[in-house]
């Protein structure tokens, strides 16, 4: 009887060393996400990139930011801001409504109004936005100049339900740190909340395109 027991205590420490000696399988990048914002939350106020989480907590007793990208109400009295961190420097441009967006740049909508917001990408180095759906093709966004200017230290634009904003961060002591973003504005409750859906923009080049239309 010990025998047996000896030998299923045996087969149970080995399988629990097996299971503690597999390594966890690496977790995705974040590269979006959905996110309400809150003016009144000392730790709700602000939007961290890295894991769509808020950027601000409590330690110590006191409120410290841990990775501030984007800022509700905080620099801009109902805006977002970026830029607001340390050396972070920032750029954030208003690119109006996704029907605005379609009546501006010609190109073809589905419904639910989220195939211009979808296909806002940086090809060959310039922000684009779609020019043909069909094809695949894509168009300079005229906001290039504007969102590749010298940028600032809290940058900021009032928040609009339903609009479409381009965000760029970057660090004044690292020339090679750079993050794009695109926020849509979900709902938006003046001095209270804001609800925006965000992504980063993906870096693609033509070559690349052509690609995948030849696949097609």
């Amino acid at each position: 009887m010990k025998s047996v027991s000896f030998i299923f205590l045996f087969f149970a420490l080995a399988s629990l060393t097996v299971v503690l000696g597999q390594e966890r399988p690496a977790q995705p990048a974040v590269t979006g996400g959905v996110i309400t914002l809150y003016a009144a939350d000392p730790i709700g106020q602000s939007l961290c990139f890295k894991d769509n989480a808020y950027g601000l907590v409590i330690q110590e007793n006191q409120v410290r930011n841990r990775c501030s990208d984007i800022n509700f109400n905080g620099y801009l009295k109902n805006g977002l801001s970026t830029g607001v961190e340390g050396s972070r420097q920032g750029k954030i441009v208003d690119l109006g409504t996704a029907d605005e967006l379609k009546k501006k740049y010609g190109y073809e909508e589905t419904v639910g109004q989220g195939q211009g917001f979808a296909s806002i990408t940086v090809m060959d180095g310039r922000p684009s936005i779609l020019k043909d759906r069909r094809a695949g093709t894509l168009q300079d966004l005229d906001e290039v100049t504007t969102l590749l200017d010298t940028p600032a230290n809290s940058a900021s634009a009032p928040i609009k339900l339903n609009h479409i904003y381009l965000v760029r961060v970057s660090d004044s002591s690292d020339k090679f740190y750079e993050q794009l973003a695109k926020i849509v504005v979900l709902s938006f409750v003046p001095d209270q909340s804001v609800t925006i859906r965000w992504e980063q923009v993906a870096r693609q080049k033509s070559s690349s395109v052509a690609a995948l239309k030849d696949e097609r």
